[in-house]
């Protein structure tokens, strides 16, 4: 009768939560579609009127300004899981408008649930220009296509060590950019034997997944090998919704949202509808071979990934790691209701209160649970302020910003910010002052930064 119970509880909870985020991702997309409509409207019943030439003014107003822009290095803005880059969803902004902030700012749209190894590789060649090469050996052993995308002109395509770029990433974005930073420093990319891991001048980490997070075990991944997932769970939902989404292949929808698996050739005109069958049973596509963000997600995919990425001694880096959690009489809880993103309250407090199963392997040697307790409704705190499994990479935590000038390249410098998940993206309005001064910092950091010298003189140590 209990299990029965505690059964029911599950299901019920499951319905509940995949109807809010059902909800939720259909109030994004209709916001997206009504601000297009609106603009075409405006459009057709409101055409601007450039009588008498005004518009020539302008552009002989602007030309200086461009020829000052292309000096600087661009700061390049990597969207986390479930994100999308400029042009898509119409005019939002996953980043809240924050890359209006500096006038040589690029947002990439990047596969939204990918495997950070196949948005490394999208990101690179966003910058670089050319066809998306995934790389013949894991394109063989992931079952997709070996080429993806083509960039017919690079937004970066002077990128190289003496036109190094700044890197800011939110959630899985962040680790997105580690691993193309060392697919750089291991010339990775066919054709470009001259890479190096100096074409990254900064790295800065908001709510940066670097060391997985429980999270995905909630959601429905295996605590046991951190890889499979569980037959009933909202994971689950999301992979049936994901096939039929790109099954059906409808072009004006994926214009606006595109989850990133059209190398996975899912269509209905490439594989018919028993190829749509075989998806579901779990027989090929992303979900069956792991090539997804989700198992990346979890303790032992981030471990697996972090063995084979370094920190390195010539690059910036900073990171954001955010938390609304607090303890009261020793108890982990979510720090109150205003502050907390509606989506994300029960999904605090369900972090907050984690326990690893007793029957389970713990991930690492050491793990404690109350480590994992303190979050954001998406990441836990302790994998957000810098790569520390299996080995710690060289940190400092910042209280004050006075503390870490100047700053030293090699080290990850790390700042606990009061905030949720989703605080500094998509909703600017909620996060008010805060937001501003999160970019502000983050964008005034790379400017001072601007170029990499030798041997290395920081802005400050030259007044002296």
């Amino acid at each position: 009768m209990i299990r029965f119970g505690v059964l029911a509880l599950q299901l019920w909870e499951l319905v509940v939560s995949s109807l809010v985020h059902l909800l939720y991702g259909f109030y994004i997309f209709s916001s997206a579609v009504a601000g297009d409509a609106s603009i075409a409207l405006n459009d057709i019943f409101f055409k601007p009127n450039n009588i008498g030439g005004s518009s020539s003014v302008q552009i002989r107003q602007e030309e200086p300004a461009r020829d000052r822009v292309s000096d600087l290095p661009p700061i390049v803005l990597v969207h986390g899981i479930f994100g999308f880059g400029k042009g898509r969803l119409g005019g939002l902004s996953y980043f809240g408008g924050a890359e209006k902030k500096d006038e040589r700012v690029l947002v990439p749209d990047l596969g939204s649930l990918t495997s950070i190894y196949d948005r490394a590789r999208e990101l690179f060649y966003y910058l670089k220009g050319g066809q998306v090469d995934y790389g013949e050996e894991h394109s063989r052993a992931c079952g997709h296509s070996q080429f993806g995308r083509i960039y017919e002109q690079g937004n970066y395509p002077e990128w190289d060590e003496d036109h190094p770029i700044h890197f800011v990433g939110h959630s899985a974005g962040a680790q997105v950019v580690r691993v193309l930073q060392q697919m750089l420093a291991d010339k990775a990319f066919k054709g470009h034997g001259n890479t190096s891991e100096n074409w990254v001048l900064s790295v800065t980490s908001l709510s940066g997944a670097f060391n997985g997070t429980t999270r995905t075990y909630l959601d429905g991944m295996q605590p046991e090998d951190g890889r499979t997932m569980k037959p009933v769970s909202l994971l689950q939902l999301c992979r049936l919704g994901v096939i039929i989404y790109d099954w059906f292949d409808i072009p004006w929808l994926k214009s606006y949202y595109n989850f990133g698996f059209d190398h996975f050739n899912m269509s209905w005109r490439k594989i018919g509808l028993w190829g749509l069958v075989d998806c579901l049973l779990g027989n090929t596509g992303p979900f069956t071979s792991g090539d997804w963000i989700l198992p990346d997600l979890t303790i032992q995919g981030s471990m697996h990934l972090n063995t084979q990425l370094h920190t390195f001694p010539g690059t910036y880096y900073f990171s954001y790691a955010t938390k609304r959690t607090r303890k009261i009489m020793g108890i982990t809880l979510p720090s109150g209701l205003l502050g907390i993103h509606p989506i994300l309250f029960i999904r605090v407090l369900q972090m907050s209160q984690w326990r690893h199963p007793p029957n389970v392997s713990p991930p690492y040697k050491g793990y404690r649970d109350e480590d994992w307790q303190d979050n954001d409704g998406a990441l836990n705190t302790i994998s957000m302020t810098h790569p520390r499994l299996p080995i710690e990479h060289p940190s400092y935590y910042v209280v004050n910003d006075t503390d870490c000038q100047p700053l030293q390249p090699g080290i990850w410098y790390y700042k606990i910010v009061e905030a949720d998940h989703i605080l500094f993206i998509v909703n600017r309005e909620r996060a008010g002052v805060q937001f501003d001064l999160i970019y502000d910092s983050i964008f005034q950091r790379c400017r001072k930064h601007v170029f990499r010298k030798t041997p290395q003189t920081m802005p400050n140590q030259a007044q002296h």
